[in-house]
């Protein structure tokens, strides 16, 4: 689990999680692996979309950082786009 401070306060990780982690930043758009990926594990990912008090949960938050409003959409991308 990251820290507060590698984490990006509009989902994800921030430049300095994604250096202490050696990862790559979201890909947002087109049909790249790693957003077919993403939207695989993510499509299948149980959990709430926003919190109790109304705001979006760090789920949402890395959806949307990839470009996809809901679950449904990246089940729909992955199911699209992947290589069987």
């Amino acid at each position: 689990m990251a820290l507060k401070k590698h984490q990006s306060p509009s989902g994800g990780l921030n430049e300095a999680g994604r250096k202490h982690f050696g990862v790559k930043a979201p890909v947002n758009k087109g049909t790249n692996p790693r957003r077919v990926s993403f939207a695989a594990r993510f499509a299948g990912m149980k959990g709430a979309m926003k919190k109790p008090d109304g705001s979006p949960t760090r789920k949402a938050l890395a959806l949307k950082k990839w470009g996809f409003g809901s679950v449904a959409a990246a089940r729909n991308f992955a199911n699209k786009n992947k290589k069987s």
